[in-house]
């Protein structure tokens, strides 16, 4: 028997990457799944991928930095499948520069797609979650939450934030019997390593596939059990001692 059989999973940024992944891991063991992400063309593709494989998929294009567009978003979810039993927030930009030479143009960017994306759909998916006494929020953080890198002072704010907002939603939804948890990828291979293939070469870089899994591990635990804070590298990143 399928692990999410009928449950209903909301996933941004599931046009690609990470997103992309766990939208069709979810839908592989039963989930019905609702695909955020700006790229209506991009998320139709995942959505056939799923469709083929004999899963569900609904498509919503969506702004998750636009609050009108995030209600919308969960209405929509809701009148379709009556329910949202989890919610991960993956949508995620990163955009580097020496904090001396950072616009705040790019830093508010950088904050309100990472960040702020994630309590508007926290907020939205608590509204259905709490009269049903149950739910999972997963956050797709980053090691940069741990260890950051040079020149990335908006995009470890944003992760750092991100780990602060999952644990103030754990807090306020536990007695509600929802669940609220982070996971901090390592290395992976998606679009925000375009132009640092090299680096990612060197250092190690994991498939989304693999995310995608531990995705799957978390949402299927026993509805009183929690992971509440994970982090999924290569073995060979240099994390531990960053270096």
């Amino acid at each position: 028997m399928n692990k999410l059989q009928d449950r209903v999973a909301v996933i941004t940024g599931a046009s690609t990457g990470i997103g992309k992944s766990i939208a069709v891991a979810y839908a592989a063991e039963g989930a019905k799944t609702v695909l955020a992400s700006r790229n209506s063309e991009k998320l139709e593709v995942v959505a056939q991928e799923i469709e083929r494989a004999g899963g569900t998929a609904l498509v919503i294009p969506v702004d998750v930095t636009a609050e009108d567009a995030v209600v919308g978003l969960f209405q929509q979810a809701r009148e379709t499948f009556d329910r949202v039993d989890i919610l991960v927030n993956n949508a995620g930009i990163s955009k580097g520069a020496p904090t001396d030479e950072l616009s705040l143009e790019v830093w508010q960017q950088v904050i309100d797609v990472n960040l702020t994306a994630a309590f508007l759909c926290s907020r939205e998916a608590l509204k259905i979650m709490k009269p049903r006494g149950s739910g999972r929020i997963i956050n797709i953080g980053s090691v940069s939450a741990k260890v950051p890198r040079v020149h990335s002072a908006a995009y470890t704010t944003s992760k750092f934030g991100l780990e602060g907002l999952t644990r103030s939603l754990a807090l306020d939804a536990r007695d509600f019997g929802i669940a609220v948890s982070i996971l901090h990828p390592g290395n992976t291979a998606t679009p925000i390593w375009s132009g640092r293939e090299e680096m990612a070469r060197q250092e190690g870089v994991m498939s989304p596939d693999d995310l995608a899994r531990v995705a799957v591990t978390i949402a299927t635990l026993p509805p009183d059990v929690n992971l509440l804070e994970s982090i999924v590298l290569p073995v060979s990143m240099p994390f531990v001692g960053r270096g």
